[in-house]
């Protein structure tokens, strides 16, 4: 894994690279929705609705929606009466588990530190 050079004017790659990854899961709830797929397998709409407190069904889908172009999930229909959909990680997504925990540790980190300030 390539350490990232903090070096005065870090080449335009890895700028754009932090700035793709941030943005790729920035937002309310990107994280929490390929958090409950990470830990839960492959769920439908409805079920990630409930398990994404406070989340709307419009905002659901649009984060549902960037996810998939975004190659870090899968849509797909299920031939059941009536018709579900079911969303999945790729592989491709399984890379954003050790960002994410690593995001957790520094907020539990950082939580403390100004709590005990």
């Amino acid at each position: 894994m390539e350490k990232l050079n903090c070096e005065p004017t870090p080449s335009i790659d890895k700028r754009l690279a932090l700035r793709d990854a941030i943005e790729l899961l920035s937002g309310k709830w990107k994280v929490c929705i390929l958090t409950n797929l990470y830990h839960r397998g492959a769920m439908r709409f409805k079920d990630i609705l409930e398990t994404s407190k406070g989340i709307t069904p419009k905002v659901l889908s649009k984060e549902l929606q960037q996810l998939e172009e975004n190659l870090l999930i899968t849509r797909t229909v299920n031939n059941t009466k009536p018709i579900t959909v079911s969303y999945a990680l790729t592989d491709h997504a399984s890379e954003t588990h050790p960002v994410i925990n690593a995001l957790i540790v520094f907020g539990l980190r950082h939580r403390t530190k100004i709590k005990n300030k």
